[in-house]
């Protein structure tokens, strides 16, 4: 089995292939700087919109571009709680007359978990 092995052009590890007459699209290098004062640089293509904001390979921190606009701040809705939208749909007078009605038909055993509205039967043994 020895003898069958190929030798001489190490398979896979060396390519054939020739640079020559290969045009390499045109690159910038564009140069970002973190919080912290570390400079990196990244190379982009010539025809790619440059990014205000690059993440360094280094320190995992976010690098801002040298000479660039600052990127747009983003506008924050407020969170909207369960109490807002119920009060796009109702007044606070109408929610205490709903909840007024509500109250009085679980307190008459008309709605509610039933095992709360089961007659009691007294357990008084005769003798």
């Amino acid at each position: 089995m020895a003898e069958r092995v190929l030798r001489g052009a190490r398979l896979g590890t060396q390519s054939f292939e020739d640079e020559r007459g290969v045009e390499m699209a045109p690159r910038q290098q564009v140069t970002y700087v973190t919080d912290s004062g570390h400079e990196f640089q990244v190379t982009m293509s010539v025809e790619a919109e440059i990014p205000a904001e690059w993440e360094s390979p280094n320190t995992a921190e976010i690098g801002r571009r040298v000479g660039g606009f600052e990127p747009e701040a983003k506008k924050e809705k407020p969170a909207r709680t369960h109490w807002d939208m119920l009060l796009e749909r109702r007044s606070v007078d109408e929610l205490e007359e709903i909840l007024s009605e509500r109250l009085q038909l679980l307190r008459g055993g008309e709605i509610g978990p039933a095992h709360l509205h089961k007659p009691t039967r007294s357990r008084k043994k005769t003798a």
